[in-house]
């Protein structure tokens, strides 16, 4: 179970990294408010990282830190990253799910437990994301449209301050 959970502290980081490289395109791209977005996303998940690497420390096990791959660094459009987006946490979700699985198999009902916050958490993540691609997807290539939304995302990061 350790083994598996230092392997989602990798995928919790990987996702921080994925964050800060659309964060950076979007910089590129004068959308400081997607960039924002972004930008707190990538916090939140190295959060969810020192949540896992704490609980391992907590059980007497040692958190190992593996290398991480290189993400994507540009997109199309504000729509294709944040499709990007959606679908990775959807692979983070699927990822959690198998914990819980392999945490229900091994009868190790307090990682169980540990793991339900990051279920419910997943939910939200989803969510979040999917509801960014659905107003991208209604306002097509409306540049009026990008703006107002890209000042709209860019309230997430001065909300968490």
């Amino acid at each position: 179970m350790i083994d598996a959970l230092n392997k989602q502290i990798g995928e919790e980081l990987f996702s921080a990294y994925l964050y800060l490289a659309m964060s950076a395109d979007f910089e590129a791209k004068s959308l400081p408010g997607f960039a924002g977005w972004m930008r707190a996303q990538a916090g939140e998940e190295i959060e969810h990282a020192m949540r896992i690497f704490t609980y391992i420390s907590d059980r007497g096990g040692r958190a190992v830190m593996e290398a991480i791959g290189k993400p994507q660094t540009e997109w199309k459009s504000p729509l294709d990253a944040f499709q990007a987006a959606y679908d990775h946490e959807r692979h983070i979700s699927k990822c959690i799910d198998d914990l819980v699985t392999q945490a229900s198999a091994a009868n190790d009902f307090a990682t169980e437990s540990f793991l339900k916050w990051f279920v419910d958490e997943q939910v939200e993540e989803e969510k979040s994301a999917d509801e960014n691609v659905q107003k991208l997807k209604m306002f097509s290539d409306s540049s009026e449209s990008i703006y107002l939304l890209d000042k709209e995302l860019g309230q997430r990061e001065k909300e968490e301050d």
